[in-house]
């Protein structure tokens, strides 16, 4: 795990508008953002054309371009962070779903065509309309089920980027689960 004060400082220095704070910060929390890339990528199917380091970068190129942000700890950055993964994950889902229904696909009658089991896209999609139902029923418990799905913090890391208490974070995952599981099994 970095050093929490010393990503704060870099995180503060660029909310004082230092861009070269951005740069510092990347090696520290580099393998962090990884390991979340890996856990997200590990639940898509095994052919999926984004790799961890893939993920990793675009979701950096995002974070770059944020200047409205008022960054203020390391808890704050990997939710932004998993944010910014799960809207990567999701339009990579919509460009494979516009393929599959044609998109400039040879065109193979149906008696000659292979069936193919449901593609994780389906999954992605399915999650992401949830999230958005989510949100607007309450945008708070769509971020927790965005902290810890996309961005696989933790209880803590989750409570204190949205900061509400631990407790609070723990309870409303557990019903967001719930929610989830229900609405995700509606949805196929």
């Amino acid at each position: 795990m970095a050093d929490d004060s010393r990503v704060t400082e870099l995180l503060l220095s660029l909310r004082a508008g230092d861009r070269e704070a951005l740069n510092q910060l990347l090696p520290l929390v580099y393998q962090e953002l990884r390991a979340i890339a890996r856990q997200r990528l590990y639940h898509e199917r095994p052919d999926h054309t984004l790799s961890p380091t893939a993920l990793v970068h675009e979701a950096y190129f995002k974070l770059v371009q944020l200047d409205r942000v008022q960054w203020e700890s390391r808890s704050q950055f990997l939710a932004i962070a998993a944010q910014a993964m799960r809207q990567i994950l999701v339009s990579h889902a919509r460009g494979r779903k516009r393929l599959k229904r044609g998109g400039g696909a040879q065109q193979v009658p149906l008696d000659e065509s292979v069936p193919m089991p449901a593609p994780q896209a389906d999954r992605i999609l399915a999650l992401d309309s949830a999230l958005e139902r989510l949100a607007g029923l309450n945008s708070r418990h769509a971020r927790i089920v965005e902290c810890r799905f996309f961005g696989g913090m933790t209880i803590e890391e989750t409570a204190s980027a949205l900061e509400i208490s631990p407790a609070t974070a723990k309870r409303d995952w557990t019903l967001m689960r719930a929610w989830l599981e229900r609405e995700l099994a509606e949805s196929e």
